[in-house]
């Protein structure tokens, strides 16, 4: 059994996700395995972009939306050939993402290149109403 190295560490001390992760790798097939994401405001789009490399969008992408959550569900299978080490996650990845309140849930789009899977989700522009006075009686 080979150990993991890390080769080129980014601080002196590990990141907080590998002290917790490191003792749970045997169970790693066992656990859900969450899907990394950046997320971010553009003019009228709320944009999610997904790390998800190495897999066949048309086949093992499925992306959902529903009561305030988009969802991003992708599979990648293990091909092995022969003795190798990887360092590859494979399995079921699943990632639920809270909607802004202005999301129009009509106006998705998902595309993929690069490893990256992007949705576009629109938001709706409300029209502030100007502030008028009561009258009290």
């Amino acid at each position: 059994m080979s150990a993991l190295l890390s080769r080129s560490p980014r601080t002196l001390f590990p990141d907080l996700v590998e002290w917790f992760e490191e003792p749970f790798m045997p169970l790693r097939t066992y656990l859900p395995q969450a899907i990394r994401v950046e997320d971010y405001i553009e003019d009228d789009q709320y944009i999610i972009r997904a790390e998800l490399a190495g897999i066949d969008p048309a086949k093992d992408v499925e992306v959902t939306v529903g009561s305030g959550y988009v969802t991003i569900r992708a599979e990648r299978q293990e091909k092995t050939e022969g003795k190798h080490r990887s360092e590859f996650r494979y399995g079921s990845f699943s990632r639920s993402l809270q909607l802004p309140s202005a999301a129009d849930v009509d106006d998705i789009t998902a595309g993929y290149r690069d490893g990256i899977l992007t949705v576009s989700v629109g938001l709706k522009t409300e029209e502030k109403e100007s502030a008028r006075r009561i009258a009290i009686n």
